[in-house]
Parts: C-alpha cells; sequence; structure tokens
C-alpha cells in the first residue's frame, strides 16, 4: 500500500524535471540550432541523400552550380556552366559556385564525400536561420510567437527538404536574408558606423549569392535610415559608408565580367535566357524546361556556337517579341505566375492525390502568412511594414519570369513567423471563449 505514492512521487519528480528541462530549452537558441542540425545531417545520413544519381554526368548534383563548381576545382576557372567546353560564364552568382569548388578541391569533384560536405554546409545555414527567427518575432510580436516560430523552422520537414537535398544557394540565401531583415529592422538601436559597415557587407554577401534577393535592398536600407533619422542617429553618413562598402564586395566580380565579356555586367547575365523560359509559345504560367540548353540539344548547339552573350539577347529579344505581342496575355500569365507562386505550380505525382494535397499544404502556408501580414499591419506592430515590403519586392520578379516552390524559400523564415503569429492570435481567442464560457 505504501508503494503506490512513492511510485506517483517518483513520477511526478520525472515530469517535473522533464518539464524543467523543456522550460530551460524551449527559449534557448543554441538548442534551437543544435537540435535543428542534428536532425538535418541525420537525414542526410539516414535518407541518404548525398548519394546523388550520376546520370548525366552528375548534373543532378548542384546543376549549373555543380558544373562551375567543377570546371573551376578542374582548373578551367568560372567556365562551362553547362558541362560542355563552353568557355567563361556569369550564368550564375559567383559565391555558391566558389564555395562548391573549395569542397571538390578537398574531397573530390562530384564525390559523395563533397556531397555529404556541401548538404551538411547547407544544413548549417538552415539551422542558423533559427537564430534570426526567433530575434525578428520576438522585436516584432512576442517571446511566445518567437519560441514558436524557430522551432517550427528548426522541426518541420518541408524546410529539412531544401538544405539536404539540394546543392544550391536556396538556404544559404534564406539565412542571409533573414539576418539582413534583422538587422535592418534594429538598426534604429545601434549607434556609430559599425553596424552600416555590416549593413553594407551583409548586401555585398548576399548579392554575390542570389541576385534576387537584392530586390529588398531599397526597402531595407531606406527602412534603416528612416528609423535611424528619427533617432537623430548618424544615419546619412552611415548609408554612404554602407554603399561605399556594398560596390567594394561586388566591384571585383564587375570588372572581372567586363574583362572577361568586354561589357558591364551586373553580377550575372541570364536573365533574357530565363525571361524567355517563361514567355513565348507555348507559355502556361509556368517554366518551360524544355527549352533550356540542358534539356534542348537544339538551344545547347545555338549556345555553343553563339556564345553567352549572343545566345541570352537572342533569348530576351524573343520573350520580349512575345510579350509586346499581346499585353492583355502577359498579364494574364503574370496572374497565372502570381497563383503557382503563391499556391505552388501545378506538378506530376505518381500517386494522384498527393500532388494536390502537396499544393493545399503549401497554400496553405501562404493563406497563414498574408492573415498574419494584414493582422500584423492593422495592429501597427513594430517592423510590420518591413515585412510587407519583403512580401511584396522579393517574389516580383518571379511574376514577370516563371515561379518554383523553391523560389520561395529565402522568405520562408518570415513566412513561419507570420503563420506561428496568427496561430497564436487564434489560441488566445480560444481560450478567452473559454474562460468567458466557464465564467458565464
Amino acid at each position: 500500500m505504501d508503494s503506490k505514492p512513492a511510485v506517483y512521487a517518483s513520477r511526478e519528480r520525472r515530469f517535473t524535471s522533464l518539464f524543467n528541462l523543456w522550460a530551460h530549452i524551449r527559449a534557448s537558441q543554441f538548442w534551437m540550432v543544435a537540435i535543428a542540425l542534428f536532425l538535418r545531417v541525420g537525414w542526410i545520413i539516414v535518407g541518404h541523400t548525398y548519394k546523388f544519381k550520376s546520370a548525366d554526368q552528375n548534373f543532378g548534383f548542384g546543376w549549373e552550380m555543380g558544373r562551375i563548381g567543377a570546371a573551376i576545382a578542374s582548373g578551367h576557372g568560372f567556365s562551362n556552366a553547362f558541362g560542355a567546353p563552353t568557355g567563361s560564364t556569369a550564368w550564375e552568382p559567383p559565391l555558391y559556385p566558389y564555395l562548391t569548388a573549395g569542397v571538390f578541391e578537398i574531397f573530390g569533384v562530384y564525390s559523395r564525400a563533397s556531397a555529404f560536405v556541401l548538404l551538411t554546409i547547407n544544413s548549417v545555414f538552415s539551422a542558423l536561420t533559427c537564430v534570426p527567427i526567433f530575434l525578428i518575432a520576438r522585436r516584432i510580436f512576442s517571446e511566445k510567437v518567437a519560441v514558436g516560430s524557430a522551432w517550427t523552422w528548426a522541426l518541420l520537414p518541408y524546410v529539412m527538404y531544401w538544405c539536404t537535398r539540394w546543392v544550391w544557394e536556396t538556404s544559404l540565401s534564406a539565412f542571409l536574408l533573414a539576418v539582413i531583415f534583422w538587422l535592418s529592422l534594429t538598426m534604429e538601436d545601434r549607434d556609430g558606423l559599425k553596424p552600416w559597415v555590416w549593413f553594407g557587407v551583409l548586401w555585398g554577401i548576399a548579392a554575390l549569392n542570389s541576385t534576387v534577393l537584392l530586390s529588398f535592398l531599397p526597402a531595407s536600407g531606406l527602412w534603416a535610415w528612416y528609423q535611424s533619422a528619427k533617432r537623430h542617429k548618424r544615419s546619412l553618413g552611415g548609408v554612404v559608408v554602407a554603399s561605399l562598402i556594398f560596390i567594394a564586395c561586388i566591384a571585383p566580380w564587375t570588372v572581372r565580367n567586363y574583362h572577361t565579356f568586354g561589357k558591364f555586367i551586373f553580377i550575372r547575365d541570364n536573365f533574357g535566357a530565363e525571361l524567355r523560359l517563361g514567355n513565348g509559345n507555348g507559355a502556361d504560367g509556368t517554366w518551360m524546361q524544355y527549352l533550356h540548353p540542358t534539356q534542348d540539344l537544339y538551344a545547347m548547339r545555338q549556345y555553343t556556337a553563339m556564345g553567352e552573350l549572343a545566345y541570352i539577347d537572342m533569348r530576351k529579344r524573343q520573350a520580349l517579341d512575345y510579350i509586346k505581342a499581346d499585353y492583355s496575355r502577359f498579364a494574364t500569365l503574370c496572374l497565372k505566375r502570381f497563383v503557382y507562386f503563391w499556391a505552388g505550380p501545378p506538378r506530376l505525382s505518381q500517386i494522384w492525390w498527393l500532388a494536390a494535397v502537396k499544393n493545399s499544404l503549401f497554400l496553405a502556408s501562404s493563406v497563414l502568412m498574408f492573415w498574419g501580414l494584414g493582422r500584423s499591419l492593422r495592429q501597427r506592430k513594430p517592423g510590420a511594414w518591413l515585412l510587407f515590403w519583403l512580401v511584396l519586392l522579393y517574389p516580383a520578379i518571379y511574376y514577370v519570369v516563371f515561379p518554383g516552390q523553391r523560389y520561395r524559400h529565402p522568405i520562408e523564415p518570415v513566412m513561419a513567423i507570420l503563420g506561428v503569429y496568427v496561430l497564436t492570435e487564434a489560441s488566445k481567442k480560444e481560450s478567452r471563449a473559454e474562460r468567458a464560457s466557464h465564467f458565464g
């Protein structure tokens, strides 16, 4: 008879210790990052995601990034974006191909060891993104939203997909954009020129990693300047310093492009080709990948014979001619691309209902994000308008070119915050309603 109270006491102590452990871990940025990284690297190992198919001479291992990285590691420089010896290229920004090349130099070109290292590096970027998510959510909303958002990012399988399966800049872009957003948001609290130095450096790194991130640069810069100026801080001098550092970061690559191609190219040159892949005969709002040089033998021959710049100019003219021929048709395509960006593009699946379910979940996250954004604007949350400008500006280029699920990932840290904010507010309302009915 006396053993039962002892058992209950023991269980209560275990429960209390677990509760105390969770109370310690739940708001710990260290544990968020550590557990997120453990899960990602664990999935790489258990899922064997580092075993890329060797078909098409390992093209699925990093695609153009991998091809350029292999060319650099093989002593051919920043070239051969599609594998064939087509010469120097500016098809991709330089940062991630050089990172890939460095790993190839140490662990072997297209080796499984290189794949594991690159996916692990991606996973580090993805796991570290928990930190700016937590800081942004805490500043704009609350500690509860910060904890929920960061753990959602740490544990959500969809988030892990891009860093554990894709050798690409996607996870680094999400991390950089989240850090830059947090820095912009908090610039008003900082003194001196040092924060502006970091602002310029981070934007320079972001530009060399993914040029599409620059769509948010004007809004973030103006926000940081205006909020600092309101507090009578040295903002104009900081803007000048940040601008000079940004230019210094991208200048060497711009000089390289001019020296290589004989004309000014701002980091990368392939916009005209990408515009044609979304606009032309047969366009339906999705990526016409069958026209890409890696998929179309004729296009590859054109690219090889004409050279990169001439080929891209030709594709650009084709796309612009198609757009100018019928602006209403182009507007309809842009509307479709808007829908596909936020609801997911059409996809095929061996299981007939699986594609619909995946796109429904994709759309649901977008709905929660827009709901949270609207609510935060109405409640005049600090930084809500910066969230608005990010959501407005970043996807705009994809409405003109073509959307893809991966393209949404750099702003998904913010989407996670807004989604958790909505769910948190809903739970508050439910709790208040329960209390009201109880006392009523």
